[in-house]
């Protein structure tokens, strides 16, 4: 074990031999003695030891606690005060040079031991927490992450570099002003205030706390940064916590790269959606382009020759084909309407028996004789606000399909009701048609998309998709009901009052 080196400084020349004899038959090496201030300096300087015995009192122009000064600002070394007698003034200075311990006149080898030891093991703990603290300050400055710390009072003790550089504010500038003030956080999608900050939040539960997914925090320029982050209390052990540690770090990266993972995402489904849209028109066209072609041929070749009846038959094809091929186009340009925001809900008082009567003969038309249409209404009527266009969209849609997906025969049952209680109309329209497969039914309501077991009939998979945008738009709902061979129900609720 090295010994410590201990200067002694006293002006009694007895009395230093005395403490220096002691000091050695203890075990230390004594690099000196001093027998005033400025003595005491030079030999500080020159022999560097590891701890000073200092009189108060010394004789001379510089007293012990001026000498001590002088030293501990050269040198990171303890000071061990000897001291018979001080008047209020001389201790009160002394106790500024934060000595190490004090040592009353006369005292014996054994008080002398405990002080000396107790002054250098207190000295060694401190450099080793300020090496610690150099060491934390060091890391905290070098984080990327900012980090803030704060008092039980939320009142800002430290600031990293990072956290000036996300906040705006210097560490000087922001040292003891309330945390909430330097971290102003607001919800990135309402842009309001956050209900409750962090720093708050852990003085309040003392447990740790993070924030929302989606938060921001408003600099001292103003510019809002999304950030996430986590508050921690610091522990004082049964004194309850000492203050709260906030570390955050800037989001706006991740918020960047978000964003192209959706967009990607959304174009991968755009893609997928122009891939449908081509695969669909194109055999959606190529149908009736081709009986047209081909009744035309017909016509041109043999025209002269064909009877009334057959010329008859070819020029209703053609005109079959076209009114194909025009709703074709009709149904694209309806969803491209939607998609843009271009179809507006403007609700209007409507007589809702003469509106679904209207409907039923515009879709007879497509009714063979074998088919039965039952149409089924109350028969007092309540006033009505509804868009009328929108809903003739959807019930044309809907009893068309149902004529469609019929066999001959089939029985088709259409009906509305009034809902008081929820001051909404259930509509429904039910066939006994080829029904939808169960896997198919999430899907049935997208774009382009048709189940299955239609293949073989005329459609471009828009209508349901163009019924679906209409009932939200009026802000109501619909459902199905369907099995394969039976038939299907499809079922719409909407609001008979207008919207305020």
């Amino acid at each position: 074990m090295v010994q410590a080196k201990i200067l002694v400084v006293e002006d009694e020349v007895i009395v230093a031999r005395t403490i220096a004899n002691q000091l050695m038959q203890l075990g230390y090496t004594v690099v000196g003695t001093a027998s005033s201030g400025t003595a005491a300096i030079d030999k500080a300087n020159s022999t560097q030891p590891d701890l000073v015995l200092m009189d108060v009192m010394l004789k001379g122009e510089m007293d012990g606690v001026t000498a001590a000064i002088q030293i501990c600002s050269q040198r990171d070394v303890p000071i061990v005060f000897l001291t018979a007698y001080a008047d209020e003034n001389t201790l009160e200075r002394a106790k500024s040079t934060l000595p190490l311990g004090y040592i009353v006149k006369p005292f014996s080898a054994a008080e002398l031991r405990v002080a000396v030891e107790l002054a250098l093991f207190k000295h060694q703990v401190e450099q080793e927490l300020r090496t610690n603290q150099a060491y934390l300050a060091t890391l905290l400055h070098s984080m990327n992450d900012a980090v803030i710390a704060t008092d039980n009072q939320g009142f800002v003790t430290f600031m990293n570099p990072a956290a000036e550089a996300l906040t705006g504010w210097r560490e000087a500038e922001a040292f003891g002003k309330n945390a909430v003030e330097i971290m102003q956080l607001v919800d990135e999608v309402t842009n309001l205030p956050t209900t409750e900050h962090p720093v708050a939040q852990v003085l309040e539960t003392q447990e740790v706390a993070f924030l929302h997914e989606f938060t921001a925090l408003v600099n001292k320029n103003g510019d809002r940064i999304p950030i996430g982050d986590s508050a921690s209390p610091l522990q004082r052990n049964q004194e309850g916590i000492g203050g709260v540690v906030v570390v955050f770090w800037d989001m706006s990266a991740y918020r960047r790269s978000e964003l192209l993972q959706k967009s990607l995402e959304k174009e991968q489904e755009l893609n997928q959606l122009k891939s449908q849209f081509v695969s669909t028109v194109s055999h959606e066209f190529r149908n009736p382009l081709a009986v047209i072609r081909t009744a035309a041929e017909m016509l041109d070749l043999r025209g002269k020759t064909l009877f009334d009846e057959k010329m008859n038959s070819y020029v209703q094809r053609i005109k079959i084909a076209v009114h194909q091929m025009n709703q074709l186009m009709e149904d694209v340009l309806m969803m491209g309407r939607v998609e843009v925001g271009r179809l507006h809900f403007t609700p209007a008082r409507i007589n809702l028996q003469q509106v679904c009567q209207d409907i039923l003969e515009e879709c007879s038309l497509n009714l063979t004789n074998a088919h039965e249409m039952v149409f089924t209404h109350p028969e007092a009527a309540l006033e009505t606000w509804m868009d009328e266009n929108l809903l003739r969209l959807i019930l044309s849609n809907l009893l068309n399909n149902a004529i469609k997906y019929s066999p001959i025969g089939g029985k088709i049952s259409f009906n509305y009701r009034y809902l008081p209680d929820n001051q909404t109309v259930l509509f429904q329209v039910q066939d006994q048609g080829m029904g939808i497969p169960e896997s198919e039914q999430a899907q049935l309501f997208e774009s382009f998309f048709r189940a299955s077991n239609t293949k073989s009939i005329q459609g471009t998979g828009l209508g349901l998709a163009i019924v679906k945008r209409c009932v939200e738009l009026h802000q109501g709902q619909i459902t199905v009901t369907s099995e394969v061979g039976v038939g299907s129900t499809f079922t719409v609720v909407l609001s008979y009052t207008p919207k305020e």
